[in-house]
């Protein structure tokens, strides 16, 4: 094979790698959880929200921890800087900074207070199950497989969309300054996507690499599946 065909074998099979990754976040992400659409038809109760709230914050307060995994993993200047640009946006850089902070705040729009998410209380065990599984994949797990699980993120400003509408519209009781987490993580999902994407496509490969961006993508998708599963059967 000559170099022009090699390079265009390899350019077709990336494309053929993005659409899968893109397929799988369309068809899996949790969006199409009944608890999500029943949040977005507006039929959740007050304590059936704060209860997601609650545990969803346990998922949130990890994000930082799985994303500081993967930069231990990453071996060059500039895509450690673009990773933890990450942690950042969740941490902030100084106090009453970052996504974890705006989500504190969405608690307490809800009625909840600081200490008791904090306190993880509220957090049920099937959702400890799914964090604990999902920051211990980054852990364990190559480079490749631990950003390729992060590509939840190509369905995340779309959903973002369809909550903000939901909640100024089903849910008026929350104070609007407490949707500030959704309204930032539009764009901020959609860059995250795309660079996460063509990271992954730089990484993987061989076929077998392919393999495991996609199966990595999966569990990523099973493992916010399985958190709404326990948020839905718990006891608000």
């Amino acid at each position: 094979m000559t170099p022009l065909r090699a390079d265009g074998a390899a350019a077709r099979a990336r494309a053929r790698l993005a659409e899968r990754l893109r397929a799988v976040a369309a068809a899996r992400y949790h969006d199409r959880h009944p608890f999500n659409r029943r949040m977005h038809r507006g039929e959740l109760s007050p304590a059936e929200l704060r209860l997601w709230i609650a545990n969803r914050f346990h998922y949130q307060r990890h994000i930082p921890v799985k994303d500081a995994l993967i930069l231990a993993k990453l071996d060059r200047p500039e895509l450690r800087r673009s990773w933890l640009r990450r942690i950042q946006d969740h941490d902030g850089t100084a106090d009453g900074e970052g996504g974890i902070e705006r989500w504190l705040r969405l608690g307490e729009a809800a009625g909840l207070r600081r200490d008791e998410l904090w306190g993880g209380s509220l957090v049920l065990p099937g959702v400890r199950l799914a964090v604990d599984g999902y920051v211990n994949f980054c852990r364990l797990r190559p480079a490749l497989d631990a950003i390729a699980a992060s590509l939840t993120e190509l369905s995340a400003p779309g959903l973002m969309r369809t909550r903000i509408a939901a909640f100024e519209r089903h849910y008026r009781w929350i104070e609007a300054d407490g949707l500030g987490y959704f309204r930032t993580r539009v764009d901020q999902g959609g860059r995250d996507g795309a660079e996460a994407l063509a990271l992954v496509l730089d990484l993987a490969r061989a076929p077998e690499e392919h393999q495991r961006a996609v199966a990595a993508l999966e569990f990523k998708c099973d493992v916010l599946w399985s958190l709404l599963d326990a948020v839905q059967g718990g006891d608000p």
